[in-house]
């Protein structure tokens, strides 16, 4: 286990009416201390969004996923000044609690070897 490296994710979702507290699971965001790795995939599946019955703006959504995964990677010029912050202060903000229309779940450990390749084996498990 001596290459296992621990990481947190947390699964992005879209709540449509965040009184009714249903969702839909958009993306992953995983984050390795030790190797400094943040990163997200996200697929907004619109049609299962409307099946929801909502009048969201798809484009506005998309927006919004594409500003996360700027801050992820600390694109300064989309993600804005929180993709100057620290790798681990990005992850913190990004996974805070909040009642808005983009959200995510609580953040799960675990152990992995390649960040990369786990990324896309949760998005495939929990999105896909």
């Amino acid at each position: 286990m001596q290459d296992q490296q621990l990481f947190e994710y947390a699964v992005i979702r879209i709540v449509p009416r965040v009184e009714r507290e249903e969702f839909l699971n958009v993306g992953v965001v995983l984050y390795c201390a030790k190797t400094r790795y943040l990163n997200a995939l996200c697929r907004l599946d619109e049609s299962r969004l409307l099946s929801f019955g909502c009048d969201a703006d798809i484009h506005e959504l998309n927006a919004y996923l594409a500003s996360f995964i700027a801050i992820c990677q600390g694109n300064k010029e989309t993600g804005g000044a929180l993709a100057q912050l620290p790798v681990a202060e990005r992850f913190r903000w990004l996974t805070a609690t909040r009642s808005t229309v983009v959200q995510t779940s609580k953040v799960h450990p675990g152990f992995c070897s390649n960040a990369d390749e786990k990324l896309a084996q949760l998005f495939a498990q929990l999105v896909l």
